[in-house]
Order: structure tokens, then sequence, then C-alpha cells
């Protein structure tokens, strides 16, 4: 009986199978509706390809139907690439051309769209460069969506490339790394120890600033690096950011270094370039009104004891490793503020000499194990022993370390206790917990005079890298004066100034 119920079972299926008749696709007559009217892919480069961005078509009718054909505008010309539901296009126009597109009934289907183009080839007026993708109908009017690119025309600075098929690369250590030395008499580009705010500059791979050479980058200038990239000062070179003060949310007196996809989804994500990697022995080094961001480490300072590095009115947000770097470095840094750091947002390593004032430090990075700041003055070797550096000083005045863990504070002391002078916190703002206080390192947390625990520093929007200080902010009148009259805007200190970078401003 149960082989009698399954056979008569398998019947009934294929029964229905037999019954099945083949889709039937008609060539549309219009009616096709789309996500967008118009597709803007935001602001590239010349010649740089963009995002993929996506457009839905939906057949909104009871009817299974054939586009007859979907295609740019500006044929095989066209500086668009479209893919239409994984489907690569017609021969001899991939990516330009699709005939007789099915879709079924109530459906729908993706287009995928991307861009690249020169600056020639946008209007003059805007640089806009545009396109439509055209949608034809038996019967009715072809369907349209238009498309909209801005190009941006840029200096771009690249390792060279030499005839036997070989690419510039960098002496490092034992390695090498694709990268190159700026020129002063480059055919193309002038004069690259000058950055200007002409036209932003595109780098790939590392840019170096050799021995004795000093890199200018004038206020207004736009540093975009590619992936894997950044800036290297050799022996003896310098780095000297001459940002100002900027009177409009568009910053447009700062210098700024950022990487170079334009795409809002890429404005504030961490480890999208190398590092500004002032090396050992490179020396003068000055920034003033700069902000760095989404690089894996914003500013790396190795042993420039010859002279202080001078740090002011900068910002440095979304580093995936650390936003300030100094190894045996000697920084003198005012109105700094760094947001954002996989491991830290500052690290004094190794020794050194640091001297902050009126800083903002805090760390949300989404972990249990990052810090707001670090000092330490050793390393353990392969032989897991202690090797001590000289820390000479480390001084935070007017300061907030703040961030999302319940201790943004570390401080390593060798325990050998050789090469150490204990960090000094003058009124500042610090997140702590009560686990850290019984530590004579920390014996400085214990005078509420000087020290503020924890509190609520009332931050304007930390996800927005706005800190700001607002009304019930525990900062507000804390300060001592100390003779930085204006803070990173440009406001006015009066009185007991508040602590950080920011002046509260009612």
């Amino acid at each position: 009986m149960r082989k009698i119920l399954f056979f008569l079972f398998i019947s009934f299926v294929l029964s229905l199978t037999s019954c099945r008749k083949d889709f039937v696709f008609e060539p549309s007559k219009g009616g096709l509706t789309f996500s967008k009217d118009t597709v803007y892919l935001d602001t590239v480069f010349s010649n740089i390809g963009s995002s993929t961005y996506r457009l839905k078509v939906f057949n909104k009718s009871n009817t299974d139907i054939s586009i007859p054909k979907i295609q740019l505008q500006k044929g095989a010309s066209s500086k668009y690439r479209l893919m239409v539901d994984g489907l690569t296009g017609d021969a001899g126009m991939q990516g330009k051309s699709f005939s007789n597109v099915e879709l079924l009934a109530k459906d729908s289907l993706f287009v995928f769209i991307e861009v690249t183009s020169d600056v020639a080839a946008a209007n003059p007026t805007d640089f806009l460069y545009t396109d439509k993708i055209e949608f034809t109908n038996v019967g009715n009017p072809t369907q349209v969506v238009d498309l909209v690119t801005l190009i941006q025309d840029a200096y771009f600075l690249y390792p060279k490339r030499f005839a036997d098929g070989m690419t510039e690369t960098l002496p490092i250590g034992d390695e090498e790394i694709y990268g190159f030395v700026l020129d002063e008499n480059d055919p193309v580009n002038g004069n690259e120890f000058i950055w200007n705010n002409t036209k932003p500059y595109v780098i790939y791979g590392y840019a170096a600033v050799p021995e004795g050479k000093t890199l200018t980058v004038q206020k207004g200038a736009r540093i975009h690096f590619h992936d894997q990239s950044g800036l290297i000062v050799g022996q003896n070179g310098t780095l000297n950011v001459q940002g100002e003060v900027s009177t409009t949310d568009a910053l447009e007196n700062q210098v700024i270094f950022e990487g170079d996809r334009l795409e809002p989804n890429f404005a504030e994500t961490p480890g999208q370039w190398g590092a500004i990697w002032l090396t050992s022995g490179s020396t003068n080094h000055s920034i003033n009104f700069a902000t760095i961001k989404n690089g894996i480490i914003g500013l790396l300072i190795e042993n420039n004891a010859g002279t202080p590095m001078t740090i002011k009115n900068t910002q440095i947000y979304n580093s995936s490793n650390i936003g300030i770097f100094g190894k045996t470095a000697t920084i003198v840094g005012e109105n700094i503020v760094v947001n954002y750091g996989g491991q830290a947002s500052v690290a004094c390593t190794l020794g050194g000499s640091y001297d902050f004032k009126h800083c903002t430090f805090n760390n949300n990075w989404p972990s249990s194990k990052q810090v707001a700041l670090l000092v330490d003055n050793f390393f353990v070797n392969e032989n897991n022993q202690q090797v001590s550096f000289p820390l000479t000083k480390a001084e935070f005045t007017n300061c907030i370390i703040f961030g999302s863990n319940q201790k943004e504070l570390a401080i390593n002391k060798s325990t050998d206790n050789l090469n150490w002078i204990t960090p000094v916190f003058t009124k500042c703002q610090i997140r702590y917990n009560a686990t850290i206080e019984s530590n004579s390192i920390y014996g400085f947390l214990n005078d509420p005079s000087n020290i503020i625990k924890n509190g609520n520093p009332d931050f304007e929007s930390i996800p927005e890298n706005d800190l700001r200080i607002k009304e019930n902010s525990a900062a507000i009148n804390f300060g001592n004066n100390i003779g930085i009259p204006l803070d990173i805007l440009g406001n006015s200190r009066i009185g007991n100034p508040d602590l950080g970078a920011y002046e509260f401003q009612p």
C-alpha cells in the first residue's frame, strides 16, 4: 500500500510539471519605473574609476516583458560602464549596450554603473560629465535615466616606470616599498617640494622628501593618498604645513590629508591610506591648521630630538592604528584634537619629550582595548628583556583625555626604573576607573583641584568628529591661563579657560 501511494504521488508531480508552460516574454511597451530618475556618481578624480552605483528597474505590470535595448546614449564613446543583472553586454559593446533583456511580471532588475573619465571630457564650465541610460520600448517613447558625475582635475604624483619595465621604489631598511622621491623640476608638476591650493594632489605609493629638502604645504592644499600610500620625510628633511584659520565649514584655509575616495561612504572610513612618516633624523617639522583623517597612522614621528616638532591647531581623526605615534620623539603641541584610534589616539612611546597644551584626546573606537593616551619608555626584545629609553618630559596641561572605555589613560614604566620622569597632568579631565588609583604612577589622579575624574565633557558629536564642548561640559572654566589666547577655531579664551582645544561658545 505504501508503494502504491508513493507512485501515485510521483505521478501527480509529473502531471503538474507536464502542464507547465514556458515563459513568453512580450516586447516592452513602456511603463518601466526606476529607483532614481538621476544617478549622481560622487566626485572622482580625473582618470580614476568610481565606486559602483546601483539603479533598480521595476516591471509593475502583469506581463513578462523583454526590453529591446538598454544602452548608454553616448554609445561606445561613453565613459560610463554598465552591468545589467550580471550581463556584461552585447558583443563589441560590452558595458554599453544590452539587447532583449528579460524581466518577469512584478519583478525588478539591477543596473550597476561605474565611470572613469578625464576632466577634458567634462563640461568646461562646471566639470560635470553626463550621459543617459536609454530603455527602448515598442510603440512608445524611450525612457531615460540621467547619469551625472563631477570630474576633478588634480596633480598626480606616482613612481616612475623605467624602460626595462621596473618601477621606482624606496629603500626602507632591508626592504623596498612602492614609492618615489619628489622632484623640484618635474616636467609635468613643476616643483614638487611646494604643494599649493590650485588643485588637489593625488599620491600613489609613498612620496619621499629626501635628505636636506623641505616639503612646504601651503594653506588650502588638499592631499589625497591612494591605498597603501603616504608621505616619508628622510634624514635632515623637513615637513612644513602652513595652514591658517578658516572662517567657513569648508575649511578653506586648512591643509587636509585624506584618502582618494571622495564618495560619502568613505568620508569617515579608517585605514584608507598609510601614514605621514617623519623618520629618525628628520628635523624641524611644523604643522599648523591641518586635518589628517582616515589613515592607518596619522603622524608617525621617530627620534627627531634635534629640534622639537611643533603641532598646532590640528585635527587627526579615524586612524585604524594610532593618531599621533611618537617613538622617542620630541613634540610640542597646542590646540590638537585626536579622535578614534584602533590602538590609541595618541601614543608617546620609547621615551622622548612631550608637551601638550589645550588638547582634546578622545577615543570611542568600538573595542575594549584602545586608549586615548599611552605613555611608555620601553619595549620588550626577542629575548623577553625590557629595553628602556629616556623619557625626559611628559606634560599635559588643560587637556581632555576621554573615551568610551573605563580607562582611557595608560602609563607603562620600565621595571629597571631607569630613564623615567613621572608624567605631569595639570588641570585635565581624564576618564579612568578605581583599579588604577592605587598605582603610584597615577598618584596625580587623587587631586580633585587639579584633575576632573570622569565627568561629562559634553561633546557636540563624537561620531561626526565634532568635539566642541557644550553647555553641560565639566571642562568649562576649569583650566589655568597658560598664554594660549585662541582656541583651534580662533575663539578667544577669557579668564579661566575651558579644557581641551575648544572654548565653549554660548
